[in-house]
């Protein structure tokens, strides 16, 4: 079933519900007649309206997140890939040092033996 027939059915139905509290509010301040529809006066209404209007927000805040949930996993997987690899570039970083494998002196990180490397 679509949900956008039927937030837009809540948001009518709210501000139906809204005029009619008004209405009735209106008629009550100007006259001495307190006016209802079905047992229903201004404060119900407008209660009624409150409901409608904050289910319709409920339904369609729910309907963007489900739409937009696969993006959002995905860079949720992303950044918890980038740190996994942070990580263990780190600790591949470190191990040479860890493990007394740190190249020798006089020899750069390059492998290539410099002029000053091959006099001592």
């Amino acid at each position: 079933m679509p949900v956008l027939p039927m937030i837009d059915l809540l948001i009518l139905l709210g501000w139906t519900s809204l005029a009619l509290g008004g209405v009735l509010k209106a008629i009550s301040v100007t006259t001495n007649y307190r006016p209802d529809i079905m047992t229903l006066g201004p404060l119900e209404f407008l209660q009624l309206a409150g409901i409608f209007l904050l289910f319709a927000l409920a339904l369609a805040a729910r309907t963007w997140v489900k739409a937009n949930e696969p993006e959002i996993i995905a860079k949720q997987r992303r950044v918890s890939t980038l740190h996994a690899v942070a990580r263990a570039t780190s600790e591949y970083d470190a191990a040479p040092r860890a493990y007394g494998d740190a190249p020798e002196a006089g020899v750069p990180e390059s492998g290539v033996p410099t002029r000053d490397a091959t006099r001592s």
